[in-house]
């Protein structure tokens, strides 16, 4: 499974709304500061949310997005399904069982893709955004990102590059 930077943001931003969920609405340009996200690009991204109903607009002065649902009732297979599409690595799980069942010479590889899907799936349908936040270290306020201090280039992402980049990444200690 690869989550792309789009659902990368996509996540991102849906944490920010459950940061902030008892505040109302938060303004576009709020979220984007403070995650350090190209505004226009998450504009999108959140009228996508928007159409997939997880995420309402707010019109006026204190307009801006909130989250349709309460943070415990919103998945993390939710949002990546809906940026990313399956997570599976070849297609959906029917695609997998059906390479299975056609293609003897590889049905064991098949079912190896099938068992890494459904544990990952298993995570992640079990996964709330509640449940990110609840696992934040105590007292951690929401980060803002200098580029100048840090070095990255607008666009880069903040967390996961492992994930974004479709690898895993091994320290000295592995």
């Amino acid at each position: 499974m690869k989550v792309s930077q789009k659902g990368l943001y996509a996540l991102q931003a849906m944490m920010v709304l459950t940061r902030r969920y008892t505040q109302g609405a938060i303004r576009i340009r709020d979220i984007a500061y403070e995650e350090n996200l190209p505004e226009k690009f998450l504009d999108l991204i959140l009228l996508e949310l928007k159409n997939a109903r997880l995420v309402e607009s707010v019109r006026g002065a204190k307009g801006g997005y909130r989250l349709r649902r309460p943070p415990s009732e919103i998945r993390l297979s939710e949002i990546i399904r809906l940026i990313d599409g399956p997570l599976a690595p070849f297609g959906d799980a029917d695609q997998l069982r059906v390479l299975i069942d056609r293609d003897a010479d590889h049905s064991a590889l098949y079912k190896v893709f099938l068992e890494v899907r459904d544990a990952a799936a298993r995570i992640l349908e079990n996964t709330t955004l509640a449940d990110l936040i609840s696992r934040e270290p105590a007292g951690s306020s929401p980060k803002v990102i200098n580029r100048k201090t840090t070095g990255k280039k607008k666009g880069e992402p903040t967390v996961l590059p492992m994930v974004a980049q479709g690898g895993v990444s091994r320290g000295k200690d592995e």
